[in-house]
């Protein structure tokens, strides 16, 4: 019988492009809104981060593949009671599933979103996900922001969590965004690369520093509009909010975004005749535009290679054809 009173555990596996890093840095950059930077020194000074088997301490360089322990702190539970909250499968075995998520739906439980999550609804559809040492995020390989639509694969089998794991950590598992950014990108393709840390000015969001992770994306212009431009933008890395801040960094913010300056103070660098279109457009779209399109990998088991695409949700759409309607 389970322990009542046992700590919640995580496991974490170092990607490649953070190996060489100290311990306490990547820890204090990981997307955890429950532990704060100070939390996690507890947590190291404690030693309840293993690898091995043995505590590692803070000053520990990290290397690609490292199986990381870590014994969190007792928090007030979480009950994870199964919900029938919207999303669209779009695959499933006995080992993972594939589902498109809808605009609004956070992926998976936390404090301040204690119902109504993604990881509730794929509850009450299976029955139950791979364990991951954390209960509130079963079976999850990544995760999309809340109002961020479209693709991503979740561990069913204890068995797939670790390989889909390392498959993202190695970069073999393609994803591919649709966004729509203010204004024209003057490159029809590129890389961006820049690194990504939490936003001194507010720890909810991020930015792009000096001393922040390495970050990665790679966009191709799939179509120009009068004041806006359609990508196609590729992650090789996975950092939080990491489309959205790349893209603000180069004054090219996705549009509709709240958070990073994809809203109405973009209508000042929009040619005065489209401003009405421009203002019509983020009546209709209250976040920001971008949707995980394409998903690829190999199944960890069987080595098929899955492929599948989202079509672009109705808001996201109707942009696109108001803008199409307008001319380019």
């Amino acid at each position: 019988m389970p322990n009542p009173n046992a700590r919640p555990h995580r496991e974490l596996v170092v990607p490649d492009d953070v190996s060489g890093e100290r311990l306490d840095r990547w820890l204090a950059s990981l997307d955890e809104p429950d532990l704060t930077r100070s939390q996690w020194k507890k947590v190291l000074d404690a030693g309840d981060v293993t690898c091995k088997g043995e505590p590692v301490p803070a000053r520990y360089s990290v290397k690609s593949g490292d199986v990381l322990m870590v014994t969190l702190p007792v928090t007030e539970p979480i009950d994870i009671i199964p919900e029938d909250v919207p999303h669209r499968v779009v695959y499933s075995d006995d080992d993972l599933i594939v589902v498109d998520k809808p605009a609004g739906v956070v992926t998976h439980p936390a404090i301040g979103n204690r119902t109504g999550t993604l990881v509730h609804g794929l509850l009450h559809r299976f029955g139950a996900l791979a364990e991951s040492g954390d209960p509130t995020r079963p079976g999850l390989v990544h995760r999309l922001d809340k109002e961020t639509t479209g693709l991503l694969v979740v561990a069913r089998s204890a068995r797939a969590l670790r390989p889909l794991q390392r498959a993202m950590a190695a970069r073999e598992i393609t994803r591919i965004y649709r966004a729509l950014v203010w204004g024209h990108i003057s490159d029809d393709e590129g890389e961006i690369d820049l690194p990504i840390g939490r936003s001194r000015r507010d720890p909810t969001r991020m930015a792009v520093r000096s001393d922040g992770r390495p970050s990665v994306t790679r966009y191709v212009l799939h179509e120009r509009f009068r004041f806006c431009d359609l990508l196609n933008v590729s992650l090789l890395t996975g950092r939080t909010h990491q489309i959205r801040v790349h893209c603000a960094h180069l004054n090219h913010a996705v549009v509709g975004d709240p958070d990073y300056g994809g809203r109405e103070s973009q209508l000042r660098g929009v040619f005065g005749p489209d401003r009405p279109l421009a203002r019509d457009i983020l009546k209709l779209l209250t976040r920001q535009a971008l949707h995980a399109a394409e998903l690829r990998f190999h199944h960890p088991f069987s080595g098929e290679a899955l492929a599948f695409e989202s079509p672009l949700p109705s808001d996201f759409a109707a942009v696109l054809a108001q803008l199409m309607a307008s001319g380019r």
